[in-house]
């Protein structure tokens, strides 16, 4: 496996080692956090959830009113290549789109040619111990914009939420706005209830869109599952049988403890169990 030294990765046109890729300073993802991010998980090598994250893509880079400089086809092949010339295995593809680079000025040109940048990262996965014991959350304030359905590089409130997470020992930060779970602060949020319910937050501006939600929640359907999109409160959330979260880079992992208080037996429960065999299973299979 190359060291993190040795990768390579891909700017604007150029697959290149990553010490030789190079985005001006005046670029308005540094200066304005003007940008899109994507992270698409690769398993034994492949793409999980590709389709999914490149309709998202376009979403997110059309509502800020920008234009991807190639096709999503062709960042597809971008991805791949970079999976094999980096020998990936397991781990991610980031990718970040940024509006272009020119003087500093918060209007900008019609005519920017966008950035886009990709990189591989090795991480795993499938076998984590968080699967086994589960993670812990703590509850903070949701600092956000009100645009949370784009994927934004715009980051700090995450940022901040997840560093008072860890500094209580939590693994993951769940954000809280009017008295109910927004999501959390890198992943989407779940409860299973006493009589089998899959309680999640709808999709809409509160929240970003999750690939892995998308098909985990397909998946659960075609299981005849039941499932309630709607917000839940700290309280149901304490009282729930189970907790879970998922997002591109966990895949579908348990949450055993809200705030420093177990959640049902403290366990990973059997509706998880399920679903993280079906999103797994589901995504090998569908694998790019």
């Amino acid at each position: 496996m190359p060291s993190q030294t040795t990768r390579t990765v891909y700017l604007n046109g150029a697959f290149l080692p990553e010490n030789e890729a190079h985005i001006s300073i005046f670029d308005r993802g540094f200066l304005f956090g003007d940008g899109i991010y994507e992270v698409t998980a690769v398993l034994d090598g492949k793409l999980i959830d590709s389709p999914l994250h490149m309709a998202r893509l376009e979403r997110s880079v059309g509502e800020i009113g920008g234009r991807l400089p190639v096709t999503t086809d062709e960042i597809v092949a971008i991805e791949k290549r970079l999976v094999e010339e980096n020998k990936l295995t397991e781990g991610v593809v980031y990718l970040q789109y940024t509006r272009g680079a020119e003087d500093r000025n918060f209007l900008y040109s019609d005519d920017l040619e966008p950035t886009l940048l990709l990189f591989t990262q090795v991480k795993t996965l499938e076998h984590v111990a968080a699967v086994e014991k589960g993670l812990k959350v703590k509850i903070v304030p949701d600092q956000r914009w009100e645009r949370r359905d784009i994927k934004s590089v715009c980051l700090l409130p995450q940022v901040i939420a997840k560093r008072i997470a860890n500094a209580d020992g939590c693994d993951e930060a769940w954000m809280i706005e009017d008295g109910f779970i927004t999501e959390g602060a890198s992943s989407t949020a779940y409860i299973i209830t006493h009589d089998d319910k899959i309680i999640t937050r709808g999709n809409g501006n509160a929240t970003l869109p999750g690939c892995t939600r998308l098909a985990v929640l397909d998946l659960a359907r075609e299981q005849g599952l039941t499932i309630e999109e709607r917000p839940f409160s700290v309280a149901e959330a304490m009282a729930a049988r189970e907790a879970c979260l998922t997002s591109a880079s966990n895949f579908i992992v348990p949450i055993t403890a809200i705030d420093g208080k177990p959640v049902g037996d403290g366990v990973p429960g059997p509706m998880f169990k399920r679903l993280r065999t079906l999103y797994m299973d589901n995504a090998r299979r569908t694998a790019v």
